[in-house]
């Protein structure tokens, strides 16, 4: 008895449903994703030929603007927040919580301890336009930067062996200003720095120059 050749259906899966769920998935990162906030000063760094990237975690960073004002950023908002209210505890800040939060999200400070509760309960704009933000102080009868590092690196684990310190400084910054920090670093008995550069042409001819055309040959 001969069989019956059932006829094939179609394979096709509708893909409608992903496509909305995917339009619905990007929707919401767009609506919900904040993006950094913009540095109170802006710098230009002097160039190297290190290759080596900033990285995205782990780091405490000091910027120093071409008139020699200091700002202190941090990584990590869990962190952050713990060095704030560490700050805002001990020193008897006055910081409520819109100016907490406000740090915890917010872009680097440069200020004194006294000013910071004005500092951070302005806006970004506000705070570009008005010249509140002093910077930092390093003086030897009063270091707050010295503070500021204890605090964030109690913040960053104490012990973290990834923690790196960096320091952005403009190119025309003078040298007393940077040698403050690097007393201050000292101090701490902090002893490897990283200094964020912008990135140039090897010079021909040079090691670094001849290294990588090898390298390239060998490719």
């Amino acid at each position: 008895m001969p069989k019956v050749k059932m006829p094939r259906k179609s394979t096709a899966i509708d893909m409608t449903a992903m496509c909305d769920v995917a339009f619905l998935l990007l929707t919401f990162f767009m609506l919900a994703t904040k993006f950094k906030p913009d540095e109170p000063v802006a710098v230009v760094t002097p160039a190297s030929i290190n290759t080596q990237l900033l990285p995205d975690s782990d780091v405490i960073l000091l910027t120093v603007a071409k008139d020699g004002r200091i700002f202190f950023s941090m990584d990590g908002q869990p962190k952050r927040r713990q060095l704030i209210e560490d700050l805002n505890t001990n020193f008897r800040l006055g910081l409520e919580q819109p100016q907490i939060n406000s740090f915890i999200v917010g872009s680097s400070v440069g200020t004194d301890f006294k000013s910071l509760k004005q500092v951070l309960s302005m806006t970004a704009d506000q705070r570009k336009q008005t010249n509140v933000e002093k910077g930092i102080p390093t003086d030897s009868t009063n270091n707050e930067l010295a503070i500021w590092l204890e605090y964030a690196r109690a913040a960053q684990g104490g012990n973290n062996r990834n923690l790196k310190y960096c320091i952005q400084a403009d190119n025309d910054v003078p040298y007393p200003v940077i040698k403050r920090i690097l007393d201050t670093f000292k101090e701490k008995k902090i002893q490897k720095l990283n200094l964020v550069t912008n990135l140039k042409a090897k010079p021909a001819g040079s090691a670094a120059a001849i290294y990588e055309a090898e390298q390239q040959a060998q490719k």
